[in-house]
């Protein structure tokens, strides 16, 4: 699994890539300062995570993430966001840039290696103390008539059960939950996700959860999610 390091200070993607490099089967094939050189070691590299700060010189990891999931080259790579805030507003945006995931700074190094695993297999992960508030703050408050509309007419092409899987993927439940919460098998919900997936046009399981609350499926009041993956 190949990893590309991002951030301004080198002293702590050298520790980073100390514990990566560590860890049996993960490889950092590449290092960047700011964002343009991320996008450069990138393209170069094409690996499977980019581990990214989100506030650098010359270009932010939001711009860098934006560029980073829109190259077709780059359909494959998946960036997970390292932030020393919990409630940055950055990352919200990081997410609309097509971001997987976020962990805080301060986190362990096994839970640095958990992350880049599974934000590698397709999962979407969060710090667990932020996700209820990053939700609420950056995505229920910011829902527009314009943007309901979008993903109500989006909705027109899911069937109700599609529709139900994605408000309880809004609700932060795992595969293995929705599938009891529904009463179905595992094989099944993960085939939902995948046409929610192509349907919405979504990069991955967080975009479905920004999904879900856009259209109102979720009411952070009620039904804070819990996790992501």
């Amino acid at each position: 699994m190949q990893v590309v390091l991002v951030d301004d200070q080198p002293l702590l993607r050298q520790s980073l890539a100390m514990i990566i490099a560590a860890e049996r089967g993960l490889a950092v094939v590449g290092e960047a300062g700011d964002g343009v050189e991320a996008i450069a070691v990138a393209k170069a590299t094409e690996p499977d995570v980019v581990i990214m700060d989100v506030r650098m010189p010359r270009l932010d990891g939001i711009e860098s993430t934006r560029e980073i999931c829109r190259l077709p080259e780059l359909a494959h790579t998946r960036v997970l966001v390292l932030s020393m805030f919990d409630l940055d507003e950055y990352v919200f945006h990081a997410l609309r840039a097509g971001a997987s995931g976020f962990l805080l700074k301060d986190s362990r190094p096994d839970d640095l290696l958990n992350a880049i695993r599974r934000t590698h297999s397709g999962e979407s992960l969060f710090a667990p103390s932020i996700l209820a508030r990053l939700v609420e703050h950056y995505v229920y408050k910011r829902h527009t008539a314009a943007t309901g509309s979008v993903v109500q007419s989006q909705l027109g092409q899911l069937t109700a059960r599609e529709v139900e899987v994605l408000g309880l993927i809004g609700q932060g439940l795992s595969n293995d939950e929705i599938a009891r919460h529904l009463t179905i098998a595992v094989k099944t919900v993960k085939s939902h996700v995948s046409h929610l997936l192509s349907k919405l046009a979504a990069r991955d399981r967080v975009q479905l959860v920004i999904a879900a609350y856009d259209a109102g499926l979720v009411n952070p009041a009620s039904a804070p999610p819990r996790s992501l993956g």
